[in-house]
């Protein structure tokens, strides 16, 4: 049937950054759909984590600070041993440090750079260690439209979120054949926390809004589908792609 391609009963879905905003939907997509979730989150805020429970699964949370780079390499056989399994890998969370080119501090590159890429490398590669063994395996990585373009102001998270998409790539190249699939999406303009600074300039917001053909910001919930599709069996052959959730703008 093919609501079986969808269906994610009993895997087990690792998902960082799972406390607000996209990663916050993505989990409880994958919940939905019947997945296990394990939460790498650097607070002890457990609202994902009650939602999640209401729907009948399980859901834990792994303490788990990305700026601390010893315990990102750790925390995925916690998980396995917890749980039972890795099936699903969602490298959601991110940061973000906004300076004119000139003034960037080498500091806020530097944690860009660690949390919004060398975690994510780590883990994809803890990760694959485990699913290349097993055989099986699905890791999503969250890019950005700046994983095609520029931005302004944002170098370090340019080149971060640039890297990811290629990282990507990279990966499914060596892992295809060993029957994990590594996938990406790239939100577009989101209605998100991070995004506040561009929210609140009406001049920004209003360039914005004019080239979206869908003729509105994202909302988180909009990421649901994406990441159900790249997480269960209808993904099956579908490997390396950058997936755009952006109501439109890179076709514009």
């Amino acid at each position: 049937m093919m609501v079986s391609l969808f269906d994610l009963k009993d895997r087990v879905a690792v998902v960082t950054g799972g406390t607000r905003g996209i990663g916050k939907a993505i989990a409880i997509g994958l919940a939905e759909s019947g997945a296990n979730i394990a939460l790498l989150q650097r607070s002890d805020n457990a609202e994902t984590k009650r939602e999640i429970e209401k729907l009948g699964v399980t859901c834990e949370i792994f303490q788990c600070d990305l700026h601390d780079l010893d315990r990102v390499r750790n925390v995925l056989p916690e998980v396995l041993e917890k749980l039972g399994a890795v099936d699903i890998l969602v490298n959601n969370a991110g940061i973000q440090r906004r300076h004119p080119a000139v003034e960037f501090p080498e500091s806020d590159w530097d944690e860009v750079l660690k949390v919004n890429l060398k975690a994510v490398w780590i883990l994809c590669q803890e990760a694959g260690k485990i699913m290349t063994d097993q055989k099986k395996g699905k890791i999503i990585n969250i890019a950005s439209l700046v994983s095609y373009q520029g931005g302004i102001f944002v170098p370090a998270y340019t080149a971060a979120k640039g890297a990811v998409g290629q990282l990507t790539k990279a990966l499914a190249n060596e892992w295809s054949s060993l029957g994990v699939n590594v996938n990406a999406i790239v939100p577009g303009y989101i209605a998100t926390e991070m995004n506040t600074a561009l929210i609140d300039d009406p001049v920004r917001s209003r360039q914005i809004l004019e080239r979206i053909p869908a003729g509105r910001w994202g909302d988180p919930e909009d990421f649901k589908g994406a990441a159900i599709y790249l997480a269960s069996a209808a993904s099956d052959y579908v490997h390396g792609h950058l997936l755009a959730v952006d109501g439109g703008w890179l076709g514009r």
